[in-house]
């Protein structure tokens, strides 16, 4: 019976969320594994390799870790913003817009600390990447 109560709730809970980021599109789901991937990569890079950027040390820092996710958090609150704007002006680019820019910040991100490990990138993941800034940069003109 408590289970059914709790998967009732994560279940509306969920329904919400989808609702108000305009459904789960595979740009969305796509943002927030880059996210995921690049906090975690964040993560190893500042607690295993001790190379972090965002401490004075390299190492792990509780309160550069709480600024990283205040700033994805930031990030899917302009990902709302862009879905609301899409439905006020009845478009449907600005959403996928915004979410393609953030998709490739985070994959700059993640370049940045896969070469602090010292691992090396294949170039066609750089090609990629600036596939989605130039596709990016574009639709920011035109809208």
């Amino acid at each position: 019976m408590r289970a059914n109560v709790l998967y009732s709730i994560v279940g509306v809970i969920g329904g919400f969320i989808a609702t108000m980021f305009g459904g789960w599109s595979e740009a969305l789901i796509t943002l927030i594994i880059f996210m995921s991937v690049d906090y975690v990569t964040g993560i190893i890079v500042a607690g295993i390799f001790k190379k972090s950027k965002k401490s004075e040390s390299g190492a792990l820092e509780s309160r550069a870790g709480f600024k990283g996710l205040c700033r994805k958090g930031a990030a899917l609150m302009i990902v709302l913003v862009a879905v609301r704007l899409d439905i006020v002006m009845q478009t449907s680019y600005i959403k996928d817009a915004v979410i393609i820019a953030f998709i490739a910040n985070e994959s700059i991100s993640i370049i940045e600390n896969a070469g602090l490990m010292g691992i090396p990138i294949p170039s066609v993941i750089s090609k990629a990447i600036d596939t989605l800034k130039s596709s990016a940069d574009s639709t920011k003109t035109e809208a």
